[in-house]
């Protein structure tokens, strides 16, 4: 695969946008020699000051919705139910608080070591096929928080020559997010089917 990390003009596009396109590029965490990836094959768009769903929707500033202020492009880590870890990129400029959750990967690199962190997975596909899931299988913690995945670090977003049918790409309403009224059906989750991956990928 041809490999690029993606600029932060990227994310500098609409959210929505930024959402879809990501479908079929690739994360990679560096930690020291190894190296884990997953081509990301589902995401969830979260709008902002306008979206009940989204932590920065008060407009305050905290301790932990200070990362969206953050030029896009720029990691958001948090934690749910006190034990799993969500990986999320900022969006937008310093003004527009939006991000896009990376809810699942297709494991490339590193299997062994993904295996090792998710000890009770068996099977590959399910290593990284849910947020916590994720970010459990490729190490991702709180020390992720706030890196600029458009420039070499322990965690970036690369392109690959996979070619993405956009007409299979497939939108629904968010997961998980009943308490937002309205909002929980707009149709800001984009899904690809891995299968559809795989007889490009030489794994």
């Amino acid at each position: 695969m041809h490999e690029k990390i993606l600029t932060q003009d990227f994310y500098l596009q609409d959210t929505v946008k930024v959402a879809e396109q990501l479908i079929g590029k690739k994360l990679v965490v560096t930690l020291g020699r190894k190296k884990l990836s997953g081509i990301i094959y589902e995401t969830e768009a979260y709008l902002g000051l306008e979206d009940p769903a989204c932590h920065s929707s008060t407009g305050l500033i905290t301790p932990r919705t200070k990362t969206f202020y953050l030029k896009g492009g720029h990691s958001y880590i948090y934690l749910i139910y006190g034990m799993y870890f969500c990986f999320n990129i900022v969006t937008g400029l310093e003004t527009q608080p939006e991000a896009v959750l990376i809810r699942a990967l297709y494991p490339v690199e590193g299997l062994n070591h993904l295996k090792a962190n998710s000890p009770h997975i068996q099977t590959i596909k399910k290593l990284a096929d849910g947020p916590g899931k994720l970010c459990r299988s490729f190490a991702i913690d709180k020390t992720f928080n706030e890196l600029p995945v458009f420039k070499a670090s322990k965690v970036n977003i690369v392109n690959t020559n996979l070619r993405i049918d956009g007409s299979k790409i497939e939108t629904s309403s968010r997961i998980g997010i009943d308490y937002a009224g309205d909002a929980a059906f707009w149709p800001l989750r984009f899904y690809y089917n891995p299968e559809n991956l795989e007889s490009q990928l030489s794994l």
